[in-house]
Parts: C-alpha cells; sequence; structure tokens
C-alpha cells in the first residue's frame, strides 16, 4: 500500500483517480479548496462520493498557502508521491483575472516542489495542458511541437509549472510526469465544458450557443482512460512530457448531433462570433502514451457520450440547475 497526496481533490479528473487509487488499496491525502471557478455544485457532489472511501483523507485547503505542506509533512511524514491535478482551468476566464492563475497554478506548483524536496518524496505526476501548443500545431499534435508560445495565460502559468518541475527534476532528482491533458469528458465534468453544456442546454430547452459555424474540431477523451493513465504515471520515468488523451476526433456540429441522439430532442441553436483563445482544432498524437505507459482507450465516443447523458438524466434535478457559462 502506498500514500499518495493528491491536489484539487474535488475536480473531475481527480475524483476517478481518487476512486481508482483507493480500489487498489492505495491511501488519499486530498486537498482542495472547493473555490468558485465554477459552479461548486458539481465540486461538493464529487466530494461527496469519495468520502465514504476507506483511505481517503479531506483537506479543505489552498496550495498557494506554503504553511499548508509543514502541516501534511508533521502529520503524514511518509508520503510516496504526489499527484498535483489543482488548477484554474479554463482559457477564457484566464483573460479576465490572470493574476489569480499564476497564483495558483505557478506559486501552487512551486509550493509542492519546495515541499517534495524537503520531504525527500521522489515522485510527482503534473497536470498539464494541451493548449500549450499554440496557435496552428500540426495534427494529431506530438509532445515535440512547439509549446513555447501559449496563447492564454492559462496555458502559460502551466507552461511554467512544466519548467520549474524539470528544474527540480535536474537539481534534486525529481520523477515527474508531466501530461499535457487534452479534452476530457464524463458524468460530473466541468460545467463550462462544451459536452455538460450542450447536454444541459438540449435537455432544458435552452438555445445551444456554439461559437463560430460548428466546424471545429476536438479530440475526446472518456475521463476513466484519463485516470488510468494517470496511475501509469506513477511508475518511475524520470522526467517525461506525455500527451494523454484527445485523441478520438469530432466537429463540435457532430457533437451536438450525437447528444440530440440520446437525450431525443432537437437543439435550439445559436451561431455566434468565435472567442480568439479558441483553437480551430484539437486533436492529441498519443503513440508515447502508448509505448511508455502501455496505456490504452478502452472508452469510446459512442459509449461515453451515452454514459454522460444517463449521469445527467439520473441527477437531473440539480444538473438542471447547475450554472453554465
Amino acid at each position: 500500500m502506498a500514500r499518495y497526496l493528491v491536489t484539487g481533490a474535488a475536480g473531475f479528473i481527480a475524483r476517478r483517480v481518487i476512486e481508482m487509487l483507493v480500489e487498489r488499496g492505495d491511501e488519499v491525502i486530498g486537498v482542495d479548496n472547493l473555490n468558485d471557478s465554477y459552479d461548486p455544485q458539481l465540486k461538493y457532489w464529487r466530494l461527496e462520493q469519495l468520502k465514504p472511501l476507506q483511505g481517503f483523507t479531506f483537506l479543505h485547503d489552498d496550495i498557494t498557502r506554503p504553511e499548508l505542506f509543514q502541516e501534511i509533512a508533521a502529520k503524514y511524514p511518509k508520503v510516496d508521491g504526489v499527484i498535483h491535478l489543482a488548477a484554474r482551468a479554463g482559457v477564457r476566464q484566464a483573460v479576465e483575472i490572470p493574476e489569480v492563475y499564476l497564483q495558483t497554478n505557478s506559486n501552487g506548483t512551486l509550493n509542492l516542489l519546495e515541499y517534495c524536496k524537503k520531504n525527500d518524496i521522489s515522485k510527482m505526476v503534473l497536470a498539464s495542458t494541451s493548449s500549450i501548443y499554440g496557435a496552428n500545431p500540426p495534427l494529431p499534435t506530438p509532445e515535440e511541437a512547439d509549446s513555447s508560445h501559449p496563447l492564454q495565460i492559462y496555458a502559460a502559468s502551466k507552461k511554467g509549472a512544466e519548467v520549474m518541475a524539470y528544474t527540480y527534476h535536474h537539481l534534486f532528482g525529481l520523477d515527474a510526469t508531466v501530461f499535457r491533458f487534452f479534452t476530457v469528458y464524463g458524468p460530473a465534468g466541468r460545467p463550462d465544458m462544451v459536452m455538460f453544456r450542450f447536454t444541459q442546454w438540449i435537455a432544458e430547452g435552452k438555445t445551444v450557443k456554439i461559437t463560430g459555424d460548428g466546424s471545429q474540431m476536438r479530440g475526446f477523451t472518456y475521463v476513466d482512460d484519463i485516470a488510468r493513465g494517470v496511475l501509469a504515471g506513477l511508475q518511475p520515468l524520470g522526467y517525461e512530457i506525455i500527451n494523454l488523451g484527445g485523441h478520438e476526433t469530432v466537429t463540435i456540429n457532430e457533437l451536438l448531433h450525437m447528444i440530440e441522439d440520446r437525450l431525443g430532442k432537437k437543439a435550439a441553436i445559436e451561431y455566434i462570433p468565435r472567442h480568439p483563445a479558441d483553437a480551430d482544432a484539437n486533436w492529441a498524437k498519443v503513440e508515447k502514451a502508448k509505448r511508455v505507459l502501455g496505456w490504452r482507450q478502452q472508452v469510446s465516443l459512442e459509449d461515453g457520450v451515452t454514459h454522460l447523458v444517463n449521469w445527467y438524466l439520473e441527477q437531473r434535478s440539480w444538473t438542471s440547475k447547475v450554472l453554465t457559462p
């Protein structure tokens, strides 16, 4: 049995990572500040699924507070690794409050790196983002594609976190696996992401707003497949940057029709101007994840969308009220 510190514990990906760790017999200390970057109802629902788990301990706290890690080290002197999934996410909101993104995504990561160094924790898994590849990357996008010209503060803050992790690998021998997540979806996903928004808007008879003409392409991967990849990344790898997810592609219009079919309802659609932070296409090359981790997709897009829609309908008493900006 191992003990892991997981940040962003009430987050979309973290919830499934924690469940899988506990299922295999590991102990998890989860940290989350439960902020309102999106409707907190989803965070509280995820947390309620985790609280009954034997071996899970939740700390309601903030990774930007350095003293937190002194307190964790005093209470839990042996931690085998850190899975750092906490972040301020979303490219559009970052334009409005850039200082918050830098504080959480960069300074928070530095606090965790210092925690690892001071407590002889040799392994960190760090969540990064496909947004780091900037404008017009090659498709499908390999890890070697240019990531030095991010287009948003969100992506820039994640690039900073990646570089700091490399520095701690170089100076102090930290084994760091950096995952550049592409578009992840599934039950209890973020309400500012297209899957949740389309499902709610169509189910509740709201107008579906699509930026541009809907021909933009996204690569989607089901959350369970992403969580399995994160766990595979806990093995010793040195320092590796690995794309994870985003390899099964569909246009936004095609996705809309998939959700319409499952709900048995047609959408009322309004096409609106594209946001300058949006990319035309998002499609990952995942051969490295397959080669290094032995990772494979297990849930198809067809099945995953069905799981998401069914979950929404089962929880409709409150999911119908979730704010979808």
